[in-house]
């Protein structure tokens, strides 16, 4: 009993569920359109009632009234028509129809009557006056509302037919559109500066956000706070952290500027020291240890600075990628470059030059052959490095770029790889406000793709 209970009361709630997730899927992800949803609905479901309330509390009133008299008008005139025969010739009644009841009249001879016309469903004045005629007269009548601005009944009696026309507008409450027309004049006003005002305030976000991206890629965008308080506070905020980062930055870098002098200065006292001594085995493998200490401090250093304080530029990565097919094929291995589309990109040229230069120094380690190619899809650069060498296994992508994490089982560690050159490239990668993965790449091997937004 207590589960089919609980069922009973949770099958509302997933009901729920189920119509949240399909509006979520529908809504308009942006706060502009999402605002403008916000205001326009109110206004809408506010008018939908009006407009309801209107039509059954108002229109359809007045035009019963409407139908009513006119309905009585008929009956009277045929009410005289039977009491008066004495009117031979219905100048009377012509002239009591026409002066007192705004009707004209014409008596015909009697014969059938029209077939029946097909009701419009919304008509009001089909419904409101066949019902009205149908409570007053006794005899079969027919009635044409098919002409704009007349209404014409004519009414079966036993000796003659009588055609009453009259003026819409006796029978119907034709300007009843006026309404309609002024609330929705004044929902387009309303609207237009309901979005007018929304608009000026959507700016000032989206100039934050846009800073804010601006910075994560490394470049300067001016930015100042405007807009509601709480926006402004935002704003605030946000150049608050910034000139904290950057401050974080300086301090970092003149640290290790400090830190890059002082070993430096040890490993040339290395240098000096061995190069006094006299030639032999040892001395050989000390200067190799030395100078892989060096490349090692470079490396550690080269990760640790990043691409602080570099002013961004265009960069030409054809060039680029040309200089390093160069040095690869100096150094003995085929390269080729293949460019697609327009190879310049804004960033920091010896950031991006050095993340280019480390995973082709990666595939010259490991490959014989290296394929370059930059692709430009209109958004983003897209840049393969491809070489055939003996790849990385599928489950340690991700390891290779931990700082100091070392692929043993993939790759030859006894050439002093220090192990940040992936690192470093995705670092510098993500400070421009785009990534690198590895994947396995046609040429057998492996295959870095950096992509970066233009």
């Amino acid at each position: 009993m207590s589960m089919v209970l609980f069922e009973a009361i949770d099958a509302p709630r997933r009901w729920w569920r189920k119509v949240g997730a399909w509006l979520h899927k529908r809504m308009p992800k942006g706060l502009y359109a999402r605002a403008l949803l916000i205001l326009i609905l109110p206004i809408v479901l506010l008018q939908s009632a009006v407009a309801y309330v209107y039509m059954q509390r108002h229109w359809e009133a007045i035009t019963d009234r409407l139908s009513a008299s006119v309905a009585r008008d008929a009956s009277a005139i045929v009410e005289i028509y039977r009491s008066f025969p004495q009117d031979a010739n219905h100048e009377i009644l012509t002239r009591i129809a026409g002066v007192d009841l705004s009707m004209q009249l014409t008596v015909r001879p009697p014969g059938p009557l029209p077939e029946p016309a097909p009701k419009p469903f919304f008509s009001l004045l089909d419904h409101a006056l066949g019902r009205e005629l149908a409570s007053r007269l006794k005899y079969p009548y027919w009635i044409d509302t098919s002409k704009d601005h007349f209404v014409t009944i004519d009414i079966a009696l036993d000796d003659a037919t009588l055609e009453l026309v009259t003026t819409r507008t006796q029978a119907y409450a034709s300007n009843s559109h006026i309404f309609f027309i002024w609330t929705t004049l004044a929902s387009v006003v309303i609207l237009g500066i309901a979005m007018s005002f929304l608009r000026n305030q959507i700016r000032p976000i989206l100039r934050l956000a846009k800073a804010a991206e601006e910075f994560g890629k490394g470049r300067d965008a001016p930015f100042r706070p405007r807009g509601a308080r709480e926006v402004r506070q935002a704003g605030a905020a946000f150049l608050e952290m910034k000139r904290r980062v950057e401050r974080a930055i300086d301090q970092r870098t003149t640290m290790l500027n400090g830190v890059s002098h002082d070993l430096r200065t040890i490993i040339t006292r290395f240098k000096l020291s061995l190069s006094l001594l006299e030639k032999s085995t040892d001395v050989g493998e000390l200067r190799k240890d030395v100078d892989e200490m060096e490349n090692m401090v470079e490396a550690y250093l080269a990760f640790a600075r990043g691409d602080a304080g570099e002013v961004p530029a265009e960069i030409d990565v054809s060039a680029v990628l040309k200089e390093l097919q160069e040095d690869s094929r100096k150094m003995g291995i085929d390269a080729q470059v293949s460019v697609v589309g327009n190879a310049t990109l804004l960033g920091k040229p010896a950031a991006v030059r050095r993340l280019l230069a480390n995973l082709v120094g990666n595939a010259q380690r490991y490959g014989k052959r290296i394929d370059l190619t930059a692709i430009n899809d209109g958004a983003s650069m897209t840049i393969h490095v491809d070489d055939d060498g003996p790849g990385i296994p599928i489950d340690r992508l991700e390891d290779a770029f931990r700082p100091f994490y070392r692929l043993d089982e993939a790759r030859n560690q006894d050439n002093g790889n220090s192990g940040l050159g992936l690192a470093i490239a995705r670092d510098i990668a993500r400070g421009h406000g785009g990534d690198v993965t590895l994947e396995r790449a046609p040429l057998g091997g492996l295959r870095a793709t950096v992509t970066l937004p233009l």
